[in-house]
């Protein structure tokens, strides 16, 4: 399972770096050209979705009902304390870490870079992220997930504060690959405690409870991020979240103690 969250990470972290700057390529064409693109690739995937074959029917836990809609909430809250508190750490985490939102701020006041600067400074965490996804494939997490499940978060939490005090772009550069690099851990295994500690029957429910957490913290996160920064200024803005993160790790170890102990990923 650990194996399959790496690869998968790897493949979508290996989209995204030549995604945006073929995504700058295309709009050099037109507005037209590039939302025709992006059409076209999410028909393809549709396609690519809909030849998947199901040979078995999964048996539903209940009828489809108001209730049912909930069930994977409750499931979560109720028996799996592991995977409440890997989701709410990543959920809290991203929400408060979102210091990529600020980087067009960051090339042009602090940095004094241009648009290329700008796309290198963009693909550095996905380039960080991708090296460390194929890392972990071919060395997977054997002993102790859990502590280096909150190793990886604090390390994002560091990466986040070197990155908002430097001014120099080779220092920025390295922070963010180390902060793609650290959160690609947290990825890898919450995606696999969710696939591992979930019955077939609710395991679309949670799921989509995991892809809810996931779009929140990124979007509210950059929320967050323009917020400190109006507020405080940018580089005090990304201090603040990344040593928000540091103090959410820190709490939820000792309020999820279980998911600290966790050991394999194997399962």
């Amino acid at each position: 399972m650990q194996h399959a969250s790496a690869w998968s990470t790897s493949a979508n972290q290996t989209a995204q770096i030549p995604g945006l700057a073929m995504g700058g390529v295309l709009y050099g064409l037109g507005a037209l050209t590039v939302y025709g693109a992006v059409a076209v690739a999410f028909l393809v995937a549709v396609c690519a979705v809909c030849a998947i074959r199901i040979d078995e029917a999964v048996r539903m836990c209940a009828p489809l009902s108001f209730e049912a809609l909930f069930s994977g909430i409750d499931f979560i809250r109720s028996n799996k304390p592991v995977i409440l508190g890997a989701l709410s750490l990543d959920l809290f985490a991203v929400l408060l870490g979102g210091a990529t939102a600020l980087l067009p701020v960051y090339a042009r006041d602090i940095l004094h870079t241009g648009p290329w600067g700008l796309g290198i400074l963009r693909a550095a965490p996905a380039a960080g992220a991708l090296t460390g996804s194929i890392w972990l494939a071919h060395f997977p997490l054997r002993q102790r997930a859990g502590t280096a499940l909150f190793g990886g978060v604090i390390a994002f939490g560091v990466a986040t504060i070197v990155f908002g005090i430097s001014h120099n772009i080779y220092v920025s550069l390295v922070a963010l690959a180390a902060l793609g690099a650290s959160d690609v851990i947290s990825v890898i295994v919450r995606m696999s405690l969710v696939q591992l500690q979930t019955p077939d029957e609710m395991r679309g429910r949670v799921g989509a409870i995991n892809s809810l957490f996931i779009g929140t913290s990124n979007q509210l996160g950059e929320f967050e991020s323009g917020m400190t920064a109006g507020l405080f200024g940018a580089v005090p803005g990304v201090l603040i979240g990344g040593i928000g993160t540091i103090a959410v790790a820190l709490l939820w170890m000792r309020l999820f103690p279980a998911l600290r102990a966790t050991k394999s990923l194997e399962g």
